[in-house]
């Protein structure tokens, strides 16, 4: 079908949309007896996950020719481990689709109705990735309880704001405290272990808190008594930009997937001022064995260089998918002379060397070269390989893993 001749249908299911809307809010004053029986009081329910753990979706699309959900709880042979499934229309025009029963876990989606990717209208949850929104939901059980805000203590996550000469701006970061940071009975005096925990490429200093949900998880471990308090920063890692995207002077800027300056040593040559800041602005346990770096991706590229730049800063070091691979620039000579710097950051002692990757991920043999390199001068490291590909529900694994390893 062209273009033209979707224009009506499109413009069909915008109609369809805001009266769907409509009908919602007016369930508030009218009987409910008086509206279609598809509709509850709340509206549409999607997704709706049942008793058994199946989840199902809905759609109230009548002008569509085709309604499918695309979603990373299907099974897919891309790399981005999203895969597709068609929806069937009911006689009011409703589509629907229930699948599982699904493992515990975070799970994104959308719906694509005529060759069109949109989010799901009846569901206010969603994530920002880079340059996409998705729609989001959670079955409840081991994974879904870590990633859920649950009936425990919990931290502050706030955005911050550092002077970085190196790079001439004010630039932001996410910064979690645990529980009891502020109590001025229990934290009063006390000094915290400090994770450095850097995103991916096209990322930014929003992405861990939302789409990693590392706030949740750290007030869950911490409860539990599986990880110890700690101070989490979260950077932005574009070194050409201040802030994510619309929050800060750069402006509404559309977010990219490489901006300028992502892995040309400039970030790792500026990343002390990131540690003097939260030295100088925290209660932080200023030594090797308080100090930990991990990252995914390009985070894992920057973290693997910035422990090696500076010797004797990092106690831990976690790379998830890491993309340890040659770059074809280098303005301040940081990935220069690498075997030399491994050697003495493993002379100066690490206490833990986490690598962990999806046998599907694009970067696995990279990160087969690294273990190799490693294994030939005999420097130990811990190694974790699952399931899947370079996707979030394997970062948020690795992350909680190695929370429960440090400090």
């Amino acid at each position: 079908m062209n273009a033209l001749n979707k224009i009506p249908r499109l413009f069909g299911n915008i109609l369809a949309g805001v009266l769907m809307t409509a009908a919602a809010a007016v369930s508030h004053t009218v009987p409910a007896a008086a509206q279609q029986a598809i509709f509850t009081r709340e509206g549409l329910v999607s997704p709706q996950v049942n008793a058994d753990k199946s989840v199902t979706f809905r759609l109230y699309a009548p002008a569509a020719d085709s309604v499918a959900v695309t979603g990373d709880f299907l099974p897919s042979s891309e790399t981005d481990g999203w895969g597709t499934a068609a929806l069937s229309e009911d006689e009011e025009g409703v589509w629907t689709l229930t699948v599982g029963p699904l493992e515990s876990e975070l799970y994104s989606y959308d719906f694509i109705v005529d060759g069109v990717r949109m989010t799901d209208p009846s569901n206010v949850h969603q994530m920002r990735d880079v340059r996409s929104m998705m729609s989001i939901f959670m079955v409840s059980g081991e994974r879904g309880d870590l990633y859920s805000v649950n009936d425990v203590p919990h931290g502050t996550l706030s955005k911050v704001w550092y002077e970085s000469e190196s790079l001439g701006m004010r630039r932001r970061m996410t910064v979690y405290l645990p529980a009891g940071y502020g109590d001025a009975l229990a934290g009063a005096g006390r000094r915290y272990p400090v994770l450095y925990l850097l995103h991916g490429m096209g990322g930014d200093e929003d992405a861990w808190p939302t789409l990693g949900r590392a706030a949740q998880i750290l007030d869950n471990l911490i409860a539990s008594g599986e990880a110890e308090p700690m101070i989490v920063v979260m950077p932005n890692g574009n070194a050409a930009l201040s802030s994510a995207p619309g929050e800060g002077p750069d402006g509404l800027y559309p977010p990219m997937t490489r901006p300028d300056k992502t892995m040309d040593g400039s970030f790792e040559a500026s990343f002390p001022e990131i540690i003097d800041y939260v030295d100088s602005h925290y209660r932080t346990e200023r030594k090797p064995s308080g100090r930990a770096i991990a990252g995914l991706s390009m985070g894992g590229f920057h973290s693997y260089h910035i422990s090696m730049q500076y010797p004797g800063t990092f106690g831990y070091v976690g790379l998830f998918s890491a993309a340890v691979r040659d770059v074809e620039e280098d303005a301040y000579g940081i990935y220069a002379d690498s075997d030399a710097k491994l050697e003495r950051q493993f002379s100066d002692g690490v206490s833990l060397y986490y690598i962990a990757i999806g046998r599907d991920d694009f970067l696995y043999e990279d990160n087969v070269r690294l273990r190799q390199n490693l294994d030939a001068h005999g420097y130990p490291y811990e190694y974790h390989e699952s399931d899947g590909g370079h996707i979030w529900r394997n970062w948020r694994i690795y992350l909680s893993g190695f929370l429960r390893r440090i400090f």
